[in-house]
């Protein structure tokens, strides 16, 4: 591959790059696992390299699941892995409103329970969760109840998303400090024989669009997610490497946050991604080429046991 930036890591190469790091940053679908199949050889990677004296973090933009759902989920594979090692959304979303916007007030939330559950464990409460049905006509939909203690709109992903969640989202945001924030700008889930269903960045795109209003995002590829781990950990960016099966989120969000990148190729992107960024020269596209990138995190394993 002849790409200047994008090296393969093998041999020598990948225990030279493991002595560059402290931490390290996975994605998870795609990258440690395929929907509910572990990856080949991912375990022993990530166990590993805890043992070996790594710091390891799992950084998610799934919204659906709570950071315990994620580490019970992790333990049934085989990771030596804690609650605290897991950065989803659902999480950093919480910990944006509460840290960062300090807000004092409820949300309504386009999402899921998990993002719920992540919301009150900080003390957020929220109103929104579940369908909300068409009622009344054209001329009611603009005077809807709202809840007065709302100051923030969350928007997730939701498999109840409707007109009236659209509707209610659009009252709220009519005022202007009303906040709006959502999970990430994922457009498409990719599952498994190549299928898609939309994604989060499509239910966001609808209400930035009703509000006319841009959402602040918590998720790769923007920093505040990494943000969320380093300040917690103390990361010093330098010495942090990002894996992921994603250029334009994992690997962004590693070059957004000046950490070195390693892609595999058991996701969404490929080798053609990568060198059709290259050959770009546009700068935003530059940036989702990785410094490093390998067929699995498998090949990672020689290096750690020798």
């Amino acid at each position: 591959m002849d790409v200047s930036k994008c090296t393969r890591l093998s041999g020598p190469l990948i225990k030279q790059m493991l002595n560059s790091v402290d931490s390290v940053l996975f994605d998870c679908d795609g990258v440690i696992w395929r929907g509910d199949q572990v990856i080949l050889g991912a375990p022993d990677v990530i166990n590993l390299l805890k043992k070996n004296g790594k710091k390891v973090f799992f950084v998610t933009n799934n919204s659906t699941k709570t950071r315990k759902m994620y580490a019970d989920k992790l333990a049934l594979m085989g990771f030596n892995a804690t609650e605290d090692d897991v950065f989803g959304t659902a999480y950093c979303s919480a910990m944006y409103l509460k840290k960062v916007s300090k807000l004092q007030g409820k949300v309504y939330l386009i999402g899921s329970n998990a993002m719920r559950q992540e919301l009150e464990k900080v003390g957020i409460q929220q109103t929104g969760v579940g369908p909300d049905h068409i009622s009344g006509v054209q001329m009611d939909w603009p005077n809807v109840p709202l809840d007065p203690e709302v100051k923030a709109v969350v928007v997730g992903f939701d498999e109840h998303f409707s007109y009236m969640k659209l509707n209610r989202a659009l009252q709220y945001l009519n005022n202007p400090d009303c906040l709006l924030v959502g999970t990430n700008t994922d457009t498409r889930l990719p599952l498994e024989g190549g299928k898609a269903v939309p994604g989060t960045g499509c239910i966001l795109k609808a209400v930035e669009i009703a509000a006319q209003r841009q959402a602040q995002t918590v998720g790769k590829p923007n920093h505040f997610m990494y943000d969320c781990v380093a300040s917690q950990f103390g990361l010093d960016s330098a010495r942090c490497l990002m894996v992921g099966d994603r250029l334009d989120t994992d690997i962004l969000l590693g070059s957004n946050c000046g950490l070195k990148t390693l892609l595999t190729l058991t996701g969404v992107s490929t080798v053609a991604d990568v060198e059709a960024h290259q050959e770009s020269g546009c700068p935003e596209r530059l940036a989702m080429v990785p410094d490093y990138y390998v067929e699995s995190i498998a090949e990672l394993l020689p290096a750690l046991q020798g």
